[in-house]
């Protein structure tokens, strides 16, 4: 009896922990994107005095700090997400699901990575106007972006597509939040690498589909059981 209500306990708390989980990925997922946004110069003779600019300094360490912890909350969420969708789940996108959002938050943490050596190398330089550094910090900047914006977010929209799809079968999202899921995969698909800013709409999503599932879970606590 203990262990069948120890259990019960754990299908309850499993949705929110969902829910805070995604939250809390998109709220330092899209900090982290913004302040990398506004710290990285977008040339070297922009870059050259970012080692003494202490606000640009603050903005790029808090981003790159708080990167790690954003995957762990994301990868938290992929986990309890597919928990909460249990055994009637498809194979075939549970495994785009896992392996997409895999690739996303490993990408994350590579082109958080290049970024960090990148701005490191342009806070060492001590000639920030030849040549030689304005070829290694437009290399640098290309591969970092590369990765975040042609590779990780396109990930990240296989994910949305994915989670949406499972949802609008299993009907565990309603069929509003699915769509908007399938609308912003597509943005991303198609417009992320061209337009800036674009790839804060990946974390708006998980937050809005975190929220949810939080607001359904305080509702209907019975709801949350597999």
């Amino acid at each position: 009896m203990d262990i069948e209500v120890s259990n019960a306990g754990r299908a309850l708390r499993t949705p929110r922990a969902a829910a805070i989980a995604g939250i809390a990925f998109s709220l330092l997922a899209g900090v982290s994107l913004i302040l990398i946004r506004i710290a990285v110069p977008g040339n070297l003779l922009d870059a050259h005095g970012w080692e003494s600019d202490p606000a640009r300094k603050s903005s790029a360490a808090i981003a790159l700090a708080l990167v790690p912890f954003a995957g762990i909350a994301f990868l938290w969420f992929m986990g309890v997400v597919r928990t909460r969708m249990g055994e009637r789940e498809d194979r075939f996108f549970a495994t785009v699901f896992l392996g997409s959002g895999l690739l996303f938050v490993a990408m994350l943490f590579v082109s958080s990575a290049l970024a960090g050596g990148l701005l490191a190398v342009a806070a060492n330089t001590t000639q920030a106007n030849s040549l030689p550094a304005t070829e290694l910090w437009q290399y640098g900047r290309y591969i970092t972006y590369t990765v975040m914006t042609t590779y990780a977010m396109r990930m990240a929209a296989v994910f949305t597509i994915s989670t949406a799809t499972i949802s609008l079968q299993l009907q565990i999202m309603p069929r509003w939040l699915t769509l908007l899921g399938y609308t912003c995969a597509l943005v991303l698909l198609v417009s992320v690498g061209y337009l800036p800013w674009v790839e804060l709409i990946f974390p708006a999503w998980v937050f809005l589909v975190s929220a949810y599932i939080l607001a359904a879970t305080l509702r209907s606590p019975t709801a949350d059981k597999p």
